[in-house]
């Protein structure tokens, strides 16, 4: 397998594996504490909007619905990951795919907090870094935890990939 190749599979798997988590992770809050996750049906509505001029909304909740609009947020969820994914492997240090270290994942799961507060929440009508919700704080560290979750997830699916014959 080429070098790239072997890049571009691994991070496929370390992205969907990492989004993976977070869905664990978020399913955790919501049973456990009863805080909710984003509904992928909504960024699934936001992204179905776009072709038609709308990048930005006072309320996605209020937005007229879209056809299919839960299997594209859905879609949509697994794609950013794999893309961030793409990104980070081609970022992390030679070597990295073979013998992870967690912190360049966590670093990069960190940073990548920067996409819901100043780009998602934002065009859903949530305000910068959740302004506009009933508890901005909570929303925050919620955003911060879940993408810790995730670049632990890179290093989490890298180690299990880096125990695999092809990608050793």
């Amino acid at each position: 397998m080429s070098g790239t190749t072997h890049q571009v599979l691994g991070a496929i798997a370390l992205g969907a594996g990492a989004s993976l988590l977070m869905d664990a992770w978020n399913l955790f809050l919501k049973r456990a504490f009863g805080i909710p996750s984003l509904d992928y049906c909504l960024l699934g509505r936001w992204f179905l909007h776009m072709p038609g001029g709308t990048f930005a909304h006072r309320s996605i909740a209020a937005a007229p619905p879209k056809r299919r609009e839960c299997a594209a947020g859905w879609l949509a969820h697994y794609s950013i990951g794999v893309a961030l994914a793409l990104g980070f492997v081609a970022l992390a240090p030679d070597g990295w795919l073979a013998r992870p270290t967690v912190l360049p994942a966590l670093l990069f799961g960190v940073a990548t907090v920067v996409f819901p507060l100043f780009v998602l929440q934002p065009a859903l009508g949530l305000g910068i870094a959740s302004s506009r919700t009933p508890r901005p704080a909570l929303a925050r560290a919620k955003s911060f935890a879940t993408h810790v979750v995730f670049g632990v997830g890179l290093y989490l699916c890298a180690v299990a990939l880096s125990h695999l014959e092809a990608f050793s």
